[in-house]
């Protein structure tokens, strides 16, 4: 069993606190990851001071530097990639085919990310006065402290930091407690890349004591936090208190939409793929179909005979298609909503069960559920479950489909399936989310392209794309008046003035 530790002040150092906790593979709970510091709040005060310190350094450092850096670090992640898609799989469950492509968001977000060390553009503007330059660029902002969810170990993170680093910021990196050794992992990689070894702090721990820590600190001015909505209010309400910079990525009850005119067959694929990849454990994933009433009793049939033969299992053995819910609190609450939707008089069509396997007896698994017949406005309908449990909505048409879509809470993802190009172009602009597909599932963000939604899902920031650099720097703006006289703009001189 291997005991890990925090990284700190440039040193890999045990938690102030002497305890640790244990992480232990989903898939087979008999298999111990290892142990990792539950720290405290004098470790997030120690890493706080020391990441002032890298700051200092790392401000000054020409942001095209800062992009090599990142240029190297995703260069190690190509050639570890094999290796980090494995020990992400064994602790957060998910098959090697997602967490490979979880560790190939993380390298395209390094090399974009490298890229624009060179394209923090600012503007240069015409002075309304003459002998005078008027300009503004971007400055980093500080410490940000990186609070990162458990589903997206490698991906999410990077969507964070990298900007961050980018930018000129350091960084006081708190994983979630169930994957902390992919964020291990990838410090190590960001010091062998040649990050200033105080650029960066790890600091493994649990959300009501080292995330409470960093959010509450006064030396930490920019928070960026991906979890629950609940979590995410009391984050914002103590950033709005402390006038802190806050970027939010919170809840979703996404719906892929599909038509009667629909290509059925791909529609299917998304849906499985939307649906049950994951074990439904995005925000983005699709926990709502919205079937037009035409093409309904078919399409569901289908789903059903497909999404019976997914095959449940280890992440790391071949012909396995849905992995472990995280944990048994995660599969609790799943129990808890299938009560909820017999309750509610929806139609159990497939699964709501544990499975029965003895290969899957020290897992936390659950079967991939759908219910039909589900009401607009039930609980099944409204609420986010973050795991496995598919609801189906009939309805009579496109307008109406847009209506229950919109008619949540959460405004992340969404998708239409039509081959009728006024829909496609009339869903965009209709629908009441930060993303939305035409032709494909509700998941599939792409790193050079801005990520996230309205409403309760976030706060109104961005990740990955162009926008992610603006939150973490700050606009400057520089005046150069080489006139040699005192010249008073906007008052009684505007040169601009007819005569």
């Amino acid at each position: 069993m291997t005991t890990f530790k925090n990284f700190i002040g440039g040193e890999w150092v045990e938690p102030s606190t002497g305890d640790y906790f244990e992480n232990r593979n989903p898939a087979d709970t008999t298999d111990l990851v290892g142990r990792f510091p539950r720290s405290g709040a004098e470790d997030v005060q120690r890493a706080v001071e020391s990441a002032q310190r890298g700051f200092a350094l790392w401000r000054r450092t020409p942001a095209p530097a800062r992009g090599d850096v990142l240029r190297r670090v995703g260069d190690l992640m190509v050639r570890r990639k094999e290796e980090i898609a494995d020990l992400m799989t064994r602790e957060m469950g998910k098959p090697l085919n997602e967490t490979r492509g979880d560790v190939q968001e993380g390298i395209d977000t390094a090399f974009y990310a490298a890229t624009e060390g060179r394209r923090l553009f600012g503007h240069t503007v015409p002075s309304e006065l003459r002998s005078k330059w008027a300009m503004s660029f971007r400055r980093p902002v500080g410490v940000c402290g990186i609070i990162t969810p458990f589903n997206f170990p490698m991906a999410i993170p990077t969507w964070k930091m990298f900007p961050a680093l980018l930018c000129g910021n350091a960084c006081v990196f708190k994983p979630a407690e169930d994957v902390p050794h992919t964020g291990h992992v990838l410090v190590e990689i960001l010091l062998e890349a040649g990050l200033p070894p105080e650029v960066i702090q790890l600091v493994h721990g649990f959300g009501e004591t080292v995330g409470k820590s960093i959010v509450e600190h006064p030396d930490v001015p920019v928070i960026s936090f991906t979890g629950s909505t609940e979590t995410g209010r009391i984050v914002g309400e103590t950033c709005g208190r402390m006038h802190k910079r806050l970027s939010l990525e919170m809840g979703g009850k996404n719906a892929q939409i599909v038509l009667d005119d629909a290509d059925l067959d791909l529609a299917l694929e998304g849906v499985l793929w939307g649906a049950f990849g994951t074990t439904g454990q995005r925000c983005t994933a699709t926990s709502r179909l919205i079937l037009q009433k035409g093409i309904h009793d078919r399409f569901l049939a289908d789903l059903e005979k497909r999404a019976s033969a997914l095959r449940l299992g280890d992440g790391r053995k071949d012909g396995t298609d849905v992995g472990p819910l995280i944990h048994e609190a995660s599969r609790e609450k799943v129990e808890s909503y299938v009560e909820i939707g017999q309750k509610e008089k929806a139609d159990l069509v497939l699964g709501g069960e544990r499975p029965s396997g003895k290969d899957l007896q020290n897992g936390h698994f659950f079967q991939p559920t759908i219910f039909a017949g589900v009401k607009a406005g039930s609980r099944l309908e409204q609420e986010e479950i973050f795991g496995p449990v598919l609801s189906v909505i009939r309805v009579d048409s496109a307008d109406e489909a847009f209506r229950i879509n919109n008619d949540v809470k959460y405004g992340l993802s969404s998708s239409l399936y039509t081959r009728d190009v006024n829909l496609a172009f009339r869903a965009l602009e209709t629908l009441d989310n930060g993303i939305t597909y035409i032709n494909a599932p509700t998941i599939g963000a792409e790193a050079h392209l801005p990520f996230g939604g309205v409403k309760q899902t976030g706060n109104g920031h961005r990740e990955g794309g162009w926008e992610v650099y603006e939150f973490y720097s700050e606009t400057k703006v520089g005046y150069l008046d080489y006139s040699g006289t005192l010249q008073r703009a906007q008052i009684d001189n505007y040169l601009g003035t007819p005569d």
